[in-house]
């Protein structure tokens, strides 16, 4: 078993709970509450700068040239359709600017922006993937239902667009690849603070959608 599948099974429990959540539900819907849907994109507009720090610390860190060069590819894919949905979907959504630009956070975006700073600070490429695993795989997860059909409601068709397709999984299956290569022959001490860093990335995503109803 690759270490990627053995920490999906580690925590499988959360990850699950995370991708079935009532949020991803009424998101495939197209029910989500404007209130929940306002909370949800603004705190995760929050986290965009240091997730994009973060892909930029991976192109740095990445030992090769092509891991570097598909890394730096989808910097410039998220730097651009990603953050111009952010865009449109807060106007949409009638955000006033302090909101979008200084909100209160709450506890799971404090918690991811600390993670992801932790691993860009490191310039460990390990540390890096396994956050930037988790943060796509999941997505993937829940964006992808094959006998379900996105809804008419555009901001929520659109956000569900985003995170699936033949290009996203693309993505998504580079990232276990390169994640499964670099921690063989890593230490214990090394290969156990990747771990905690992956589960930890996980334990967030559940926190994050279960406070969009806060």
């Amino acid at each position: 078993m690759t270490f990627s599948a053995e920490l999906r099974e580690l925590t499988g429990p959360t990850w699950d709970a995370a991708v079935g959540h009532r949020f991803v539900d009424e998101l495939w819907r197209g029910q989500l509450d404007p209130a929940v849907l306002t909370t949800y994109l603004v705190q995760d507009h929050q986290f965009f700068d240091s997730f994009l720090a973060l892909m930029g610390a991976a192109v740095a860190a990445a030992d090769r040239l092509e891991p570097r060069v598909v890394h730096a590819r989808q910097l410039g894919l998220v730097a651009g359709p990603e953050n111009d949905f952010f865009a449109r979907a807060l106007d949409a959504l009638d955000v006033p600017l302090p909101e979008r630009t200084d909100p209160a956070l709450l506890a799971p975006t404090a918690g991811f922006v600390e993670l992801m700073d932790t691993a860009r600070r490191s310039a460990d490429y390990a540390s890096c993937l396994a956050v930037l695993l988790v943060a796509e795989w999941l997505y993937l997860d829940w964006a992808t239902r094959p006998d379900a059909t996105a809804p008419d409601e555009p901001l929520q068709r659109e956000w569900i667009e985003l995170h699936r397709g033949s290009a996203f999984e693309t993505w998504v299956t580079f990232l276990r690849t390169e994640f499964d290569r670099v921690v063989v022959g890593l230490e214990p001490g090394d290969l156990e603070r990747v771990r905690d860093m992956f589960v930890r990335s996980v334990d967030l995503e559940l926190a994050f959608f279960d406070a969009a109803y806060t």
